[in-house]
């Protein structure tokens, strides 16, 4: 891993996610890439880690000078834990270091209730929290800590459906919300930004699907929290 020089200026923030073929998805990063850099009056570059480019590398070999480089993933599976390092190692830089994954940060509660607000669930209602899913139990991990924070902020049930790769499915979790007796369920999108992930969350059956936490303050916040807690451990 590599070190900050505080004598060569503010690190640049690289904000890695994970890309997709769905254009709202970019436009909505690019809209958080701005508001991280307002927030924190710092420049901000994008990269993606898969699917789309810019790639990480191509990215990292345009910016001169140090580099944070904020995953913006909301469980740290094989994206963070093996893909982002060996694609900011292939540089061959030492002034780029990698921060914490975005999530499970408890703050993104808040994201995820106004998103569920705004979307129509009501108090009581089953709310199933779609996450994208991994093969990685650490990442799995990270979700099952981000159902239970969130479980202790709504009045009602609370489980996971994963929208690929890991079980129970979103129809599955949906369907056994209802078999449990509820009334009405509701999707909590556990999902950065639109894509075909959230496309698919429509077709889980559920009676309110809310939108994904996208351009919030709290994920804004997370965010920008992520580099400053990276410069101060690094410089």
């Amino acid at each position: 891993m590599g070190t900050l020089d505080a004598s060569a200026g503010r690190p640049a923030l690289l904000l890695a996610a994970h890309g997709t073929r769905d254009p709202a998805g970019p436009r909505l990063l690019d809209r958080l890439g701005a508001e991280v850099a307002r927030a924190g009056a710092v420049e901000v570059r994008l990269a993606y880690v898969d699917v789309i480019e810019p790639t990480v590398g191509a990215a990292l070999a345009g910016i001169e000078g140090p580099v944070v480089v904020v995953p913006a993933f909301l469980a740290a599976g094989y994206h963070v834990r093996t893909d982002l390092p060996r694609q900011v190692a292939s540089g061959g830089r030492d002034d780029v270091v990698i921060a914490e994954s975005l999530g499970p940060d408890p703050r993104l509660v808040d994201a995820v209730l106004d998103r569920l607000a705004a979307a129509g669930c009501s108090a009581g209602d089953a709310v199933v929290l779609a996450a994208a899913g991994s093969s990685d139990r650490r990442a799995l991990a990270d979700v099952e800590t981000a159902r239970a924070t969130v479980a202790a902020r709504v009045d009602g049930p609370v489980t996971v459906g994963y929208a690929a790769t890991a079980r129970p499915t979103m129809p599955e979790a949906v369907r056994a919300a209802r078999a449990a007796g509820a009334a009405r369920v509701a999707v909590a999108s556990w999902l950065l930004a639109p894509g075909l992930f959230q496309q698919g969350l429509a077709e889980a059956g559920a009676d309110v699907v809310a939108e994904p936490l996208g351009v919030h303050p709290a994920v804004v916040s997370a965010l920008l929290d992520r580099y400053l807690a990276t410069l101060s451990a690094r410089s």
